[in-house]
Parts: structure tokens; sequence; C-alpha cells
């Protein structure tokens, strides 16, 4: 029993180790999310960190309408890096965890 739990442990500190290691490459992984106009694009890294928004001139001429513009835009931008980064960990995770009946279900 007292191997068991050794190993368990072990295997516990393997896949934080291997949780780290991917929350650092979510940094490099980039997302971009654009208006359907393409007239607002953000770029947004898979731990929704943002990296760069880029407004087409036309647009800083109508303030109100940029305003939702970024708002709609960085909604979807961190909707879909939270998406690639609950999905990256959840495989990490899942992978680590000791092979206990019913436990599957978590990671759905």
């Amino acid at each position: 029993m007292f191997g068991d739990m050794m190993g368990m442990m072990g295997k516990l500190k393997e896949t934080q180790r291997k949780v780290e290691e991917t929350k650092k490459r979510l940094d490099t992984v980039t997302l971009e999310e654009k208006t359907s106009d393409g007239r607002l694009t953000v770029t947004i890294t898979a731990n929704r960190k943002i990296k760069e928004i880029r407004v087409e001139d036309s647009l800083l001429k109508d303030k109100e309408q940029l305003e939702d513009y970024l708002v709609l835009t960085l909604n979807k931008a961190i909707e879909k890096a939270t998406q690639v980064n609950e999905t990256e960990l959840a495989a990490v995770a899942k992978e680590g965890m000791p092979n206990i009946p019913g436990m599957d279900r978590f990671f759905k």
C-alpha cells in the first residue's frame, strides 16, 4: 500500500510538472479573431493574454462602432482562447490521473 501511495505521489508530481510546461507552451500559441468585415483583428495567446489589436483606419472615425467591435471581438477571442486552454490542460491532467473507475466523467 505504501509503495502504491509513493507511486501515486510521483505520478501527481509528474502531472503537475506537465501542467506547468503546458501553461508555458500555451503562452506561445496564438489565436486570431476578426470582425466579420475584417476591420478589426485581435491576436491573443491560449493563456488569454492580448498580443495585438489591429484597427482599420476607417474605424477610427466612428468611436461607437469601434467600441462595439472591440467588445465583441475581444469577447470572442477570449472565449476561443479559454476553450483551447481548458482542452489542453484537461488532457494533461487526465493523462496523469490514476485509473479510478468513474473519474473520466469529470474530464469531459
